[in-house]
């Protein structure tokens, strides 16, 4: 347990990507199994460990701490592990802290009951340094800047391999991965594929910026609408199917109407949406089917879910990631000619006279309903990551709306101690008068230097407090650029945006200058 407490502190208080590579590649190499392969799943998302950690850290902080002392310190902290390590009572309890498998041995064997007293005898044996890095690994989101990507990339760079390499094999294995640093030391063959769909690393587009269009030869590229669900990959093989998010998630559970459908031999990519008599949802309607365990009969059959390909990576078990986009694009309209269901159609390949006409086809996106477009070389193989001229995405221009700022709570991890997350509101008329009512809220776009200021401004305007919130004298407004407007019947307001950030801080103006909610909703149209 030390070495990895000593690795999440270390983590966090180092920023750069190749510090912290190296930091996960030393740990790596010096560290036993199975203790690393439970460190390599904590940090990847992957541990296979369901604590309830809230409930029993309520059950056991009574006994340990002043409840009211807790409340108030982790308004401050930001962070729930880090302030249970900190106030927890310091104890002299003998016995040596405990490794990574035997804590998940002894909560495989736990009953419901037996947690709290587990968690309590393991906080006594170690520091406050050990005690944040238990806790962040029971709660199975460390939160200290390391994606699961750079994870893998690191496990690759410890043993002179490629991070393509074990994403090939990564769904097909359990941790503590065992098979995996057996192979990696040359110990035994690669583990196996076997006949289990498993998920295969993406390929992933750069923004197209003004310079990009200008050089692009767009006789080199091939356009398709860029469609306002989530990417997907379908994978099928010996009669079972798999869903499977851009990060590698399997997501079939949300949607088992697809798995029963989808029964082939192939691997594609595409985009997951809500399709209602051949016309795409909003966005807003696939969110009510996303990230749920069990979905009902009446949910299945009011959201329908629909998958329009656009790429295949594998047919009838040959790999054709090494052929040219053209060449799979055949292939993927030969094989749904023969294998299309009901439920998955193909993403349209554009056809334009000229670079102007291209242009005036994204400028009628917004007023389409679509994202945007995707401009894809028609010689480019399939490439795992974010190959740079290959594939580009040209979303629509944002929408933007001047807002006033309502509230604010402190962010977390390097942000716990700045008023971070933003509620904004806009004018309403209620029985006359007008008043500010929320719309939205936002803690991204700004600098860290404007941070510093806004945080500055909250601590200077607050007018009230409840709990970790802050009320603020409603005077500043904030440029706010969004992706899409849509009515919700979840919010108060009525409306819900898409991808809110701050696009500017807008000191010069007034906030009684601020847009209405009349305005906002005006904008619904313009997505329909």
């Amino acid at each position: 347990m030390k070495a990895f407490s000593t690795l999440l502190d270390r983590l966090t208080y180092t920023p750069a990507r190749n510090g912290k590579l190296l930091l996960m590649r030393n740990y790596f190499l010096a560290t036993p199994d199975p203790d690393r392969g439970y460190a390599l799943a904590a940090l990847t998302g992957d541990l296979p460990v369901d604590f309830p950690l809230r409930r029993v850290l309520s059950e056991i902080g009574e006994s340990r701490f002043d409840p009211d002392l807790f409340r108030m310190s982790r308004d401050d902290v930001g962070d729930t592990a880090e302030t249970v390590a900190l106030i927890w009572p310091a104890t002299v309890v003998q016995g040596e802290a405990p490794r990574l498998h035997e804590i998940v041995a002894a909560l495989s064997k736990a009953g419901r009951g037996g947690h709290a007293a587990l968690l309590t005898h393991w906080l006594d044996r170690l520091d406050a340094t050990g005690r944040w890095a238990l806790l962040k690994f029971l709660g199975g989101a460390p939160r200290v800047g390391v994606s699961a990507r750079l994870a893998k990339q690191a496990v690759a760079d410890a043993f002179g391999t490629s991070v393509d390499g074990i994403e090939e094999i990564w769904h097909g294995l359990q941790p503590p991965y065992g098979d995996l640093f057996a192979w990696l030391e040359q110990k035994a063959e690669r583990p196996s594929l076997s006949m289990a769909p498993i998920f295969r690393p993406l390929m992933l587009a750069h923004a197209l910026e003004d310079d990009d269009w200008n050089t692009l030869n767009l006789e080199d590229f091939a356009a398709e609408w860029k469609w306002d669900g989530i990417r997907v990959q379908v994978a099928s093989k010996g009669g079972m199917t798999r869903l499977f998010s851009r990060t590698g998630d399997d997501i079939g559970q949300a949607f088992p109407e697809l798995a029963d459908h989808f029964r082939f031999d192939a691997v594609l990519d595409g985009e997951l949406l809500v399709v209602r008599g051949g016309e795409v949802a909003p966005f807003s309607d696939l969110q009510q089917r996303l990230n749920r365990k069990s979905v009902t009969r009446a949910m299945v059959t009011n959201h329908p879910a629909h998958v329009r390909f656009y790429d295949a990576l594998e047919i009838g078990g040959e790999d054709l990631r090494g052929l040219a986009f053209t060449a799979r694009r055949q292939r993927l309209e030969a094989w749904h000619a023969a294998h299309g269901t009901a439920f998955s159609d193909l993403s349209e390949i554009l056809h334009f006279a000229s670079k102007e006409a291209l242009k005036a086809r994204w400028e009628a996106t917004r007023e389409e309903g679509i994202e945007g477009l995707m401009l894809k070389r028609r010689d480019s193989p399939y490439l795992a990551g974010r190959p740079k001229g290959h594939w580009w995405k040209w979303k629509r221009a944002a929408l933007t709306a001047d807002c006033v700022l309502l509230y604010a709570q402190k962010g977390a991890g390097k942000r716990s101690s700045f008023y971070s997350d933003y509620t904004f509101g806009a004018w309403a008329e209620r029985d006359g008068e007008a008043m500010l009512v929320p719309v939205g809220k936002a803690y991204s776009g700004f600098t860290d230097e404007e941070l510093v200021k806004l945080d500055r401004f909250i601590r200077q305007n607050t007018v009230d407090r409840f709990g970790p919130v802050r009320s603020v004298t409603p005077k500043l407004v904030l440029e706010i650029a969004f992706d899409a407007i849509q009515p919700s019947t979840r919010h108060k307001s009525g409306i819900a945006m898409r991808f809110p950030r701050i696009s500017r801080i807008r000191w010069d103006k007034p906030a009684q200058e601020a847009d209405t909610l009349d305005s906002l909703k005006a904008l619904i149209t313009a997505v329909r």
